[in-house]
């Protein structure tokens, strides 16, 4: 007989701790943009709780934006306008605060991705998990162009109508442009994306944590955008139809690089309109826009919904997420 009978299921084995799970969930293999945030993690309250967040966060985030620029006006000596949509009696100034109190929204719109629904902000970028830089100075080529072609046929509406051709274009000077051209170039490109980041990314791929037809969230994002801006009559068709077909090509191209490009190149050159003619205060104050203006709008997005669809069929660029899932997404 043995003083020390072995273990009856063999000799103990050491402890092995398991794994912790990371906090990032890939995305579903082989999903379209609007699906990805349907990882292992989604629940029927994550897109609902981050949409709140986020809507808190646009106004809240805004306005303390705009409180600190009302603080550092006075340090600085520039009027503060009481009752007034202008804010400040400096246009250029007003522009800084107004463009950052919507870009300051993006690190909010990627926190809560990341920590509400356990995934990758680059998800929101694209299927490839980040901003597909080679494609997006693609689509800003076509989107010069396509601005390009919208503006003439915009002048011709307006001459077709009878409408003063001159007042679309004005020049009050290099001392009143070269300031605001520069705030536009550096703050613009942010303001915009943010816009893309929340309608066509957030809400997008929200709607389509629930539904499989993205049509619910490209037109529930666009009628949100409308509602965010000023304008009425012929410029909430345009807004509305601006936020579908964006909406349609983040699907269709599987990530924002095209929405972003676009929204990028519109708003430059509408700010940089407003600033050449020493306008920049109506440009902030939106309101109401000329029917004719339709027949741009028309022909601006026609000719960049067509040329992106194009490239992308030439380029190959997926509209799905990789079928194999990766730490990093795909080159284009």
């Amino acid at each position: 007989m043995h003083d020390n009978p072995p273990p009856p299921y063999g000799p103990p084995q050491p402890y092995t701790p398991q794994a912790p799970q990371p906090w990032f969930l890939p995305s579903p293999p082989g999903a379209r943009y609007d699906q990805l945030a349907r990882n292992a993690a989604n629940a029927w309250w994550r897109p609902l709780v981050g949409t709140i967040v986020l809507g808190v966060a646009f106004f809240g985030v805004g306005l303390a934006v705009l409180l600190i620029g009302m603080f550092v006006a006075v340090v600085l000596g520039i009027e503060v306008l009481q009752n007034d949509p202008r804010l400040f009696g400096d246009p250029v100034y007003a522009l800084v605060f107004l463009l950052l109190s919507i870009a300051a929204v993006l690190p909010v719109v990627y926190g809560t991705t990341a920590l509400i629904q356990r995934r990758r902000p680059g998800t929101l970028s694209s299927v490839a998990g980040r901003l597909r830089w080679t494609w997006l100075w693609q689509c800003v080529l076509v989107a010069v162009v396509a601005l390009v072609l919208g503006q003439a046929a915009l002048a011709a509406a307006y001459a077709i109508a009878g409408e003063d051709v001159s007042q679309l274009f004005g020049w009050a000077g290099w001392e009143r442009f070269l300031p605001a051209v520069v705030v536009i170039l550096l703050l613009v490109p942010f303001q915009a994306a943010t816009e893309e980041y929340l309608f066509r990314g957030w809400l997008l791929q929200a709607f389509g944590a629930y539904f499989r037809n993205p049509v619910f969230g490209i037109v529930l994002g666009s009628l949100a955008f409308m509602s965010l801006h000023g304008y009425t009559g012929a410029g909430m068709v345009d807004v509305f139809s601006f936020g579908v077909v964006m909406g349609l090509l983040a699907v269709r191209t599987g990530g924002l690089e095209a929405a972003i490009a676009m929204h990028v190149v519109n708003n430059v050159f509408a700010f940089g309109l407003s600033a050449a003619a020493g306008e920049l205060e109506k440009a902030m104050q939106q309101g109401a826009v000329p029917w004719p203006s339709l027949a741009g709008t028309v022909v601006q997005l026609g000719v960049f919904a067509a040329g992106v669809l194009f490239l992308a069929r030439k380029r190959a660029i997926s509209q799905f997420s990789p079928q194999i899932t990766r730490e990093f997404g795909e080159s284009r």
